[in-house]
């Protein structure tokens, strides 16, 4: 699945996410305000059939005020007279200790939200009861219930998003593989030939200086191909000296790189032991260090730096190039990233499954400033 295909997935769950839920919303609050004005309109009846109740004579019905009044079984209602003195109250769960206190309180509330209703008992007199009313439960329940589909609508789309993204990565994950494990079924050929010539080399011309440096760079050849044959196996990982680790690629590298680049190591007295595939970790520390050179455009300082701190071990690998924009410092290690016009961007990825998959330990961008350098850091277990 291409970055293009996922980014348009992404957009197309993201739109319809939100879509159903403004959808469910809207209708929700339409629903709610519906209900809200009939709960209303019941309560204004029913406040009637109180103003009834409190002003009956012989002429009043009150089999028929009395069944209205009884008819609210949902709606909480609080009744209090002129003086706040609370008359009666239905469908509101108080406890024994503070009825009184909780009543007025909740009654005062539901005054300042305007969730009331005023009648007149006798003007004249300034007798009156307020009638105040709250939403019911299933109103109060449909209110809620939007924000709990969005909720819901939300971890599904997060839901989505990771399980696509885990399949992108599983996927990116078996094509390095296999291109790996095929770019080291590929080298195997050539490289046995060119073990046979210089064999061949050795026998014909005994005394010539070049031939052992050519065998050298044949097995360096073998050894790149067994490493690119250990991505995605476990490699086998024994204790290992960083410290003549870390000397070995530092001398290797000198020898091969130009003379505008200075190439200093700076390592701690103590042994640095560390378990570890060294064939994987040596190619970890060669790319940097290439990826540097590259940077500094065949010119510059590169240094590794070896110190501990607690329980773990530092490796830094600095360089003087044209430093990593503070937005591209995670983007650089995503396969397929790359600023060169060759090359397929699997360097630095590579490298961090190296170090934190085989080896758990991790590496990372330790600071970077633009036509100053960066400083690549790679921090293991001791």
């Amino acid at each position: 699945m291409q970055n293009t295909d996922i980014g348009r997935l992404k957009i197309i769950l993201i739109v319809s996410a939100i879509i159903l839920a403004f959808g469910s919303l809207y209708f929700s609050n339409r629903l709610a305000s519906d209900l809200s004005q009939e709960e209303k309109l019941r309560m204004e009846v029913w406040a009637e059939a109180m103003r009834a109740f409190n002003t009956a004579d012989d002429h009043t019905d009150l089999a028929l005020v009395l069944k209205v009044l009884n008819a609210n079984n949902t709606i909480p209602v609080i009744v209090s007279g002129a003086d706040g003195e609370i008359q009666t109250f239905r469908n509101i769960n108080i406890s024994a200790d503070d009825s009184l206190q909780y009543l007025q309180n909740r009654a005062k509330i539901l005054r300042q939200e305007n969730k009331v209703i005023r009648i007149d008992i006798d003007p004249a007199a300034g007798q009156y009861i307020d009638v105040c009313f709250d939403d019911s439960l299933m109103l109060t329940r449909l209110s809620v219930f939007p924000y709990v589909q969005l909720s819901v609508a939300l971890i599904f789309v997060i839901i989505a998003i990771f399980a696509i993204l885990s399949f992108k990565k599983s996927e990116q994950n078996r094509v390095w593989v296999g291109l790996s494990k095929e770019t080291a079924h590929q080298l195997g050929t050539p490289i046995s030939s060119l073990y046979a010539w210089v064999e061949l080399l050795k026998d014909k011309y005994p005394g010539d200086e070049l031939i052992p440096a050519m065998a050298e760079d044949v097995d360096r050849l073998q050894m790149v191909a067994n490493r690119f044959s250990k991505i995605g196996s476990a490699p086998e990982l024994l204790t290992v000296d960083l410290k003549e680790l870390l000397t070995e690629i530092s001398t290797y590298l000198k020898s091969r790189i130009s003379h505008k680049v200075f190439l200093s190591l700076e390592l701690p007295k103590e042994p640095a032991l560390v378990k570890l595939n060294a064939a994987l970790f040596s190619w970890v520390i060669e790319n940097l260090c290439k990826n540097a050179i590259d940077a500094m455009e065949g010119a510059g300082n590169i240094k590794i730096q070896l110190s501990s701190n607690h329980n773990k071990w530092l490796i830094d690998v600095s360089d003087t190039g044209k430093g990593i924009i503070k937005s591209k410092q995670k983007t650089i290690f995503m396969p397929g990233y790359t600023t060169k016009k060759r090359g397929w961007g699997l360097g630095l990825s590579l490298a961090r499954r190296i170090v934190e998959e085989y080896h758990s330990g991790h590496i990372y961008v330790k600071q970077s400033e633009v036509n100053k350098g960066t400083v690549f850091r790679i921090e293991l277990k001791k």
